[in-house]
Formats: structure tokens, C-alpha cells, sequence
């Protein structure tokens, strides 16, 4: 395995994990801000005082939160506020490697029907069985190879 593979393979796994631990959390209807502050059975008032705002500046970041209109910055802030760690993830909606699968599928996929309308062309057609062969021969081709190019559309 090459260190390309072991270091990709770090990556993946890294993601795979954040991605099962946080998969079902969905944000609360009030937004985590505002939801954090009353499991603290902390006022808007007290919340501003301790971060040197005033109330309406409070109240406007959580309605922010709501509209995704609320930096990051911002959230860290009122966090610490209350005393709490602010982190954001970017995950996967499935598992890396079944993101990947799907999109050396589609790269096979165009790869195998532009040869096979070519093929179709000279009289050389393949089998349905043998383009399904084919697809997934390519896929796990590209699989292995992780080519540069698996994001290109072209």
C-alpha cells in the first residue's frame, strides 16, 4: 500500500467516525444557542452581561443562528459566553468509501457508454452483461487508482 493510500485512508477513517457519531443530530428547533442558554436557565440578560452586549444583541445572534446568517466567530463567542466549547462538522451523509464507490460508478458508467456507442458504431457491440461487467471492472479500477480527476465533471 502506498503512503498515498495509508494517508487517504486515515483521512477516511477520521471522517467515517465524526460521521457515525454525529450522523442522527439534527440542530434544536430554537437552535443550539438558544436551546444551551436555557438548559443553563441562563437569562438573555445575563448572557449579554457576560459577553459585554446588550440583550438585543443576544437575541439577534440566535435568531442569526436560525437563518445560517451567524458567523463562526460569532457562535465561538456566545459559546464561551456560556461556558461551552462551539464546534461545527462537515460530514458525509453515508460512509466515505460508499461516496466514493458511487462516484467511480458514475465515472465508469460514462467511461463504458462513450466506448460502447463507439464500439456500436463498427459493429462491436457489447452484451448488456458485458457492459455491466465492464462498469464494475472500471469502478474498482478507479477505485484503486483514487485518480485526481474522480470530482472532474468533464
Amino acid at each position: 500500500m502506498s503512503v498515498k493510500q495509508i494517508v487517504l485512508n486515515q483521512y477516511q477513517e477520521i471522517v467515517d467516525r465524526a460521521q457515525e457519531r454525529v450522523k442522527n443530530l439534527t440542530a434544536p428547533n430554537e437552535g443550539w444557542l438558544r436551546s444551551v442558554r436555557k438548559a443553563l436557565s441562563m437569562s438573555g440578560v445575563q448572557l449579554a452581561s457576560r459577553l459585554g452586549v446588550t440583550k438585543a444583541s443576544v437575541f439577534n445572534t440566535e435568531k442569526a443562528e436560525l437563518s445560517g446568517g451567524v458567523t463562526l466567530k460569532k457562535m465561538e463567542q456566545m459559546a464561551q459566553g456560556m461556558g461551552c466549547r462551539f464546534v461545527y462538522f462537515v460530514i458525509p451523509e453515508k460512509p466515505v468509501k460508499d461516496i466514493l464507490s458511487d462516484r467511480a460508478k458514475i465515472k465508469a458508467e460514462k467511461i463504458v457508454t462513450q466506448a460502447s456507442y463507439q464500439m456500436a458504431l463498427e459493429a462491436q457491440a457489447l452484451s448488456n452483461k458485458q457492459l455491466r461487467f465492464e462498469v464494475d471492472r472500471l469502478q474498482q479500477e478507479i477505485l484503486r487508482e483514487s485518480p485526481s480527476d474522480l470530482w472532474n465533471d468533464k
